[in-house]
C-alpha cells in the first residue's frame, strides 16, 4: 500500500506540474473587434470564396493574438535592423524574439498563440505595414495582387501542405497581423465593440460587375519591360496575352477567363516552362 500510495502521489504532481502553461490563460470578457477588423474578415472570407475555398471561422484567441501583435509594432518597434514584421520587443508578457532569415526561428511566431490565450495549437501570421492610415480596400487590394500573400490566403502552391479552419484579425493605424490556423477555436467569437455585429456585413469594395481571372505570367518594373516581355509570348504563340497595369502594378498575363475553373483548367495544360503562372482575380 505504500508503494502504491508514492505512485498515485507522483502521479497527480506530474499531472499538476506538466499542464501546458497556455491552459491558464484566458482573454478579458470584453475582448471586441472593430468595424475595420470585422470587415477585413469580410472581405478575406470573401477572397476565398471566390476561388472555391471554405470561409474561415473568426477565432477569438488569435484575434486576441493579432491585435497585441500589431499594439507592439505600433509602440515598440521590435521590427528593426535584421528584425522583420514578425518580431515581438521584450516589453509584454510573451517570449520575446527577433524573427529573421538568418536565424530562423518559426516557434517563436507559431507559438504566440499558446503563449497569451488558451488556443493549443500553433498560429501562421500574415503581417503587413502602411505608410499611410490603413484603409480595408488598400489591403484586400494588395493581399489579392500578391502572389505570395495570396497562396498563403488560399492554402496554394507552398502553402497547400496547410489547411486554414480559421483566422483572426488586428489592426491600428499603420499595422494589419491576420493569424491563421489549421484548428477551430473553442472560444466564441468576439463581436464587434460597438455592439453592431451586422455593421459590415457589405463589403465596402464589392462590385455589382463580372470577375475575371488572368493567368500572371509576371511583374514588371516599368511599362517597357512588360511590353518587352509581352512581344516575346506573342511569338510563342500567346495569342491572347496582354498587360495589367492596376494599382501601380505591371503585369503580363498569359490569358483571361470568365470563371476560376477554365483558369485552373488551363494552367494544368500550360508548358512546363509556364507554370510558374498563378491565377489573379480582379
Amino acid at each position: 500500500m505504500p508503494g502504491r500510495t508514492l505512485i498515485m502521489l507522483l502521479l497527480i504532481m506530474c499531472i499538476s506540474n506538466c499542464l501546458p502553461i497556455w491552459g491558464q490563460t484566458e482573454i478579458p470578457r470584453d475582448f471586441c473587434l472593430n468595424s475595420d477588423e470585422m470587415l477585413l474578415l469580410t472581405e478575406i472570407n470573401q477572397l476565398r470564396a471566390d476561388y472555391g475555398k471554405d470561409k474561415l471561422q473568426l477565432s477569438a484567441s488569435l484575434s486576441f493574438v493579432a491585435k497585441t501583435h500589431v499594439a507592439d509594432l505600433l509602440s515598440h518597434h521590435p521590427d528593426t535592423s535584421i528584425c522583420n514584421l514578425s518580431s515581438w520587443s521584450d516589453q509584454g508578457s510573451w517570449k520575446a524574439c527577433c524573427f529573421n532569415s538568418y536565424i530562423p526561428n518559426p516557434e517563436c511566431m507559431w507559438g504566440k498563440p499558446k503563449e497569451l490565450t488558451p488556443y493549443p495549437y500553433r498560429g501562421y501570421e500574415l503581417v503587413t505595414y502602411f505608410d499611410d492610415i490603413v484603409q480595408i480596400d488598400s489591403v484586400i487590394a494588395m493581399f489579392s495582387d500578391t502572389k505570395e500573400v495570396l497562396n498563403m490566403i488560399l492554402n496554394q502552391e507552398d502553402q497547400g501542405k496547410k489547411k486554414w479552419v480559421c483566422c483572426g484579425i488586428g489592426i491600428n493605424d499603420h499595422y494589419v497581423s491576420v493569424w491563421f490556423g489549421q484548428r477551430r477555436d473553442a472560444l466564441a467569437a468576439p463581436k464587434t465593440c460597438d455592439g453592431n455585429e451586422n455593421s459590415t456585413s457589405l463589403s465596402s469594395s464589392n462590385s455589382t460587375g463580372p470577375s475575371a481571372f488572368y493567368l500572371i505570367f509576371g511583374s514588371y518594373n516599368s511599362l517597357q519591360d512588360a511590353k518587352m516581355a509581352l512581344k516575346k509570348l506573342k511569338k510563342n504563340d500567346f495569342s491572347d496575352a496582354g498587360i495589367l497595369n492596376k494599382n501601380g502594378k505591371v503585369r503580363v498575363y498569359l490569358s483571361k477567363y470568365d470563371s476560376l475553373k477554365e483558369a485552373t483548367f488551363a494552367v494544368q495544360k500550360l508548358p512546363l516552362i509556364y507554370r510558374e503562372a498563378w491565377i489573379l482575380k480582379d
